[in-house]
């Protein structure tokens, strides 16, 4: 039973994995486009100015806005 647990929590994390690094991707590609082709891209449009807003609200927010960039960063490596 309790390989079985492994097993699954595995694929749990691995899909988890695998999705963010395709939210990743497609924020990257979002951002990209926003640069080379404006804000007038369906879909991808807000993405630049949401990146934006969220390093100015960081930004804004001094050595706590550091310490939660940190945070995430460490959240995202693991």
């Amino acid at each position: 039973m309790g390989e079985m647990m492994d097993r699954i929590m595995t694929m749990f994390t691995d899909f988890i994995g695998q999705v963010t690094a395709l939210v990743v991707s497609l924020v990257a590609l979002g951002v990209a486009a926003g640069v080379v082709f404006g804000d007038s891209v369906p879909f991808v449009g807000g993405v630049l100015s949401n990146l934006l807003d969220l390093v100015n609200m960081l930004g804004e927010n001094g050595l706590v806005g550091l310490l939660v960039l940190a945070l995430l960063m460490s959240m995202y490596n693991r």
